[in-house]
C-alpha cells in the first residue's frame, strides 16, 4: 500500500530504548543478590563474564541522566529475580528493593515513564536446582515474585512485561543458557512445552494479578516476533511458512491474548506424543490474563521451504538464525536481504509487515520493545564513536513503524536495543547495540567510562521532533 501522505507518531508515542539486568548491572553477587543462571552458567569461549558488565548498579544515575538529556519518554529495563529474592522464594533483600525504587525514582525524576520487564532470562540459581520451569511449581514461585514486585513498585509502575522473549526461551533454550532438561527425560519435545506451559500459566496469572492488585497499569507479554515468509510461491513453501509462523510467533500470543494453543501447534504436538499436561485450573488461568497490549522484540524476519521430513535439519545457533523441524518447515537463507556483521538478516520493510499481521490478528496498541543493530563500534581517541551504519539501520526501521501507523496499526512506542553497550547473550562486548559507548573492552575493564556515540545525538532530534526529522 503506497501513501500520500504519511500519518504523525502520536503525541504521547513512548520513545526509549531497552536494557536487561543481567546484561548491564554488573554487581552480579553484591548487595545480597543471590547468583541467577546467567551468573553460573558457562559461558561462550573468548566472551566476557556478567560479573561487572557495564556497571549500572553503580552508574545508574549516569546512565538515566543521559537517557534524560537524549529526551527519552520511557526506559525498558528488567528486574533482577534473584536480587530482589536471593534464593527464588523467601526472604525478600531490602538492598535490592532500595535498588530498583533508587532506579523507579530517578527515571521519574526526569519524566521517564519505567518499563518493567519482570523475567528477562534470568531465573534464581537456586530455583534451577529444583528443576526451573520444569517444576509445577514454578507458576508459584514467579506469581509470588510478581506480588513482590507490585507491592513495592506499582505505586509508581504503570507499565510492566511479563517474560522476554518466551518463544526464545523455549525454542532455543540451550544457546540462551536457560533449559534445564531433568536426567532420564525420554520425550524432550514434551518436556521443553511442558515447561514453555507453565510460563504460559505463570504469564496469564501475573497479569491477573496485575490488574487485581494495579488497576491503573498495564501489562503485556514481550516476545521475539519475526513474520516468516514462503521460500517461493509454491503451496507446500506457503504451508512450511504457516507451520513457522505458528511455532515461532502465534503460540505465544494467541494464547497470550486469548488464552488458547494456537491449532497448528497442537496438532505438532500430539503427533509427537508432546502436548503439555494441564493441572486443575489451567485452562480458567491461561484466559483470565487479558494484556492491555502486546511488547514485541523485532530484528528481522525469517523464511522457510518445506520439509518431508526425511532429513536430519540443522538447529539454531542464536534467536534470529532459521531453523528447522522436521516436517514442518526448513529455514532458508533470504537471497533479498542483506545482513549485519554477526550475521543477521535486516529487513526494515518486513518490520511493517510483522506489525501489520500482529495488529490484524489481535487487535491491540503495540510497543516495539527491541530492535537494533549490533557491531564492532570503536571509540576514537578524541573520545567519537562514529556509528553512521546504526543510524541508518534505526532511520529505516523508524520510517515503517510509520506507514505501519498510516496503515492503520496501533503503535504505543519504541524502544530499540540497547540505550548502553551492554553483554550481548551469545558475542560478550564486542558486539555493541547502545546509543552510549561503555568504555572497556572483553576482558579488560578500563575505565567504563560513558561516551555519546553519533547515534546518541541523532535518537535525541529524533525523538524532539516526534519522529518527524530521521535526517543525518
Amino acid at each position: 500500500m503506497l501513501h500520500k501522505k504519511l500519518k504523525a507518531f502520536p503525541q504521547d508515542f513512548l520513545w526509549g530504548a531497552s536494557t536487561s539486568a543481567y546484561q548491564v548491572e554488573g554487581a552480579n553477587l553484591e548487595d545480597g543478590k543471590g547468583p541467577s543462571c546467567q551468573d553460573v552458567k558457562e559461558v561462550p569461549e573468548g566472551t566476557s563474564d556478567l560479573t561487572v558488565c557495564a556497571d549500572q548498579y553503580h552508574r545508574y544515575k549516569e546512565d538515566i541522566a543521559l537517557m534524560a538529556e537524549m529526551g527519552f519518554k520511557t526506559y525498558r529495563f528488567s528486574i533482577s529475580w534473584s536480587r530482589i529474592i536471593p534464593e527464588g522464594t523467601g526472604a525478600v533483600n531490602p538492598k535490592g528493593i532500595e535498588y530498583y525504587n533508587n532506579v523507579i525514582n530517578e527515571c521519574l525524576k526526569y519524566g521517564i515513564e519505567p518499563l518493567v520487564t519482570m523475567f528477562h532470562f534470568d531465573m534464581p540459581a537456586a530455583l534451577d536446582k529444583r528443576g526451573s520451569w520444569s517444576n509445577r511449581e514454578s507458576v508459584d514461585w514467579f506469581l509470588n515474585f510478581a506480588k513482590v514486585m507490585y507491592e513495592n513498585f506499582g505505586d509508581r509502575v504503570k507499565y510492566w512485561l511479563t517474560i522476554n522473549e518466551q518463544n526464545m526461551l523455549t525454542l532455543v533454550g540451550p544457546v540462551i543458557g536457560t533449559l534445564t532438561i531433568p536426567e532420564g527425560c525420554t520425550n524432550e519435545l514434551k518436556e521443553i512445552y511442558q515447561q514453555n506451559h507453565h510460563m504460559l500459566v505463570a504469564q496469564a496469572k501475573a497479569m491477573a494479578l496485575c490488574h487485581e492488585m494495579l488497576p491503573g497499569a498495564k501489562i503485556g507479554p514481550a516476545p521475539n516476533i519475526s513474520l516468516v515468509y514462503p521460500a517461493s510461491c509454491k503451496p507446500e513453501d506457503n504451508l512450511a511458512a504457516q507451520n513457522y509462523n505458528a511455532i515461532r510467533n502465534w503460540l505465544y500470543l494467541d494464547m497470550a491474548v486469548y488464552g488458547v494453543y494456537n491449532n497448528l501447534v497442537w496438532a505438532w504436538l500430539e503427533e509427537h506424543n508432546a502436548t503439555p499436561e494441564f493441572a486443575e485450573g489451567d485452562e480458567e488461568a491461561l484466559k483470565s490474563g487479558h494484556p492491555d497490549f502486546i511488547g514485541f522484540n523485532y530484528y528481522n524476519t525469517a523464511t522457510c521451504e518445506w520439509d518431508d521430513g526425511s532429513e536430519e535439519l540443522s538447529q539454531a545457533v542464536d534467536q534470529q538464525t532459521a531453523r528447522g523441524e522436521a516436517g514442518m518447515f526448513k529455514g532458508f537463507k533470504n537471497p533479498n536481504l542483506p545482513t549485519t556483521e554477526f550475521g543477521w538478516e535486516i529487513d526494515p520493510m518486513g518490520f511493517r509487515a510483522t506489525i501489520r499481521e500482529m495488529y490484524s490478528r489481535y487487535r491491540l496498541p503495540m510497543i516495539v520493545t527491541e530492535n537494533g543493530l549490533g557491531a564492532y563500534d570503536k571509540l576514537t581517541e578524541d573520545g567519537k564513536v562514529h556509528d553512521p551504519y546504526r543510524i541508518e539501520y534505526l532511520r529505516k526501521h523508524i520510517e515503517q513503524v510509520q506507514l505501519a501507523i498510516t496503515d492503520g496499526c496501533e503503535m504505543m512506542g519504541y524502544c530499540p536495543w540497547s540505550a548502553v553497550d551492554l553483554i550481548s547473550t551469545h558475542e560478550g562486548m564486542v558486539k555493541r547495540y547502545g546509543f552510549i559507548y561503555v568504555d572497556r573492552e572483553e576482558f579488560d575493564l578500563k575505565t567504563l567510562d560513558r561516551y555519546r556515540k553519533d547515534s546518541f545525538y541523532w535518537y535525541k532530534k529524533v525523538i524532539a521532533t516526534n519522529g518527524e526529522d530521521l535526517s543525518d
